[in-house]
């Protein structure tokens, strides 16, 4: 609970069966989400079962966290746009679907947190990080040429996906889970545009797979130290101000990457990985073993 400062489709728990998500069954979902958007109106915040979630500080975290970095999506639309000047598809699809639906996400998300835990300030700690976070949204920080900054997408949207697919099974309040599922589902959404526009820049602009992965490599390794550590930072340092013995951001960090941990989906994650490397089917399978391997630790650490 913070400081008092003024379904998974694929993944159930408890209970209910367990549906393994593989990457046939991700995309098969992303079909869906395509034919059947959701918007504000269709989520029931009046209905959350506050009683459920209100003490797991870990969930706090984790949905709070999530939604300062969608809610600062317009900077990131803003240097894409201006990086792919000319390109008149992607930048409408940028500015008419992928902008608004991160946004929505924003949104989403805030409501959320505003609804379980109306004591924390969200407004006071956002134009807090913004301070920080404004640092790390630069057109500098984009790669030096398109195909490549599309391959990065490609590595920060399997990212978000993942990532939402994992919170939606460590909780069991129904509104979170829908909300969830309904990001997930955009998430790879995105991910299959930005995946079909770097093929498209590989036929207009090729670039070799050692530039690929050097770009994958780059924004693999800023996952877990950039945004969302600094997200996490702000959400414990003011959702914990007041309390008697607030936690360390390190215990607290730990406690939620070790509840993410078990339900993260790796398999899925290194297959989205490699994707933009277009490898034959023979060395994509040789590279996904060592590669969850890695994954696997980075998560220990």
């Amino acid at each position: 609970m913070p400081g008092s400062d003024p379904s998974c489709d694929a993944c159930v728990i408890g209970s209910r069966p367990e549906i393994v998500l593989t990457w046939e069954s991700a995309v098969d979902h992303g079909h869906r989400a395509k034919e059947s958007r959701w918007n504000l109106q269709d989520l029931d915040f009046g209905g959350i079962d506050i009683a459920r979630i209100h003490e797991r500080d870990e969930l706090f975290m984790l949905v709070c966290s999530a939604s300062f970095i969608e809610s600062g999506s317009a900077v990131y639309a803003r240097n894409l746009v201006s990086y792919f000047a000319g390109d008149a598809e992607i930048c409408d699809w940028l500015q008419e679907h992928w902008e608004p639906e991160e946004l929505q996400h924003g949104v989403a998300l805030k409501a959320y947190v505003q609804t379980v835990w109306p004591e924390f300030n969200w407004s006071a700690a956002y134009a807090d990080l913004q301070s920080q976070y404004s640092k790390l949204c630069i057109a500098d920080n984009l790669e030096p040429t398109r195909g490549q900054e599309m391959a990065a997408r490609c590595v920060v949207e399997m990212g978000t996906t993942t990532y939402y697919h994992a919170l939606n099974a460590v909780c069991d309040e129904p509104i979170l889970r829908g909300i969830t599922r309904h990001i997930r589902n955009d998430e790879l959404r995105h991910y299959k545009h930005f995946y079909r526009y770097f093929l498209r820049y590989q036929l207009q602009e090729p670039v070799t797979r050692a530039q690929v992965i050097a770009a994958l490599w780059r924004r693999v390794t800023e996952l877990r130290k950039s945004d969302t550590e600094i997200a996490l930072r702000y959400a414990a340092l003011w959702g914990f101000r007041g309390r008697e013995q607030p936690p360390s951001f390190d215990d607290i960090r730990n406690r939620v990457f070790g509840l993410m941990r078990g339900q993260y989906p790796i398999e899925l994650a290194v297959k989205m990985t490699l994707k933009p490397l277009q490898l034959n089917a023979r060395l994509e399978h040789w590279a996904e073993r060592p590669l969850g391997g890695i994954a696997r630790r980075v998560l220990r650490g």
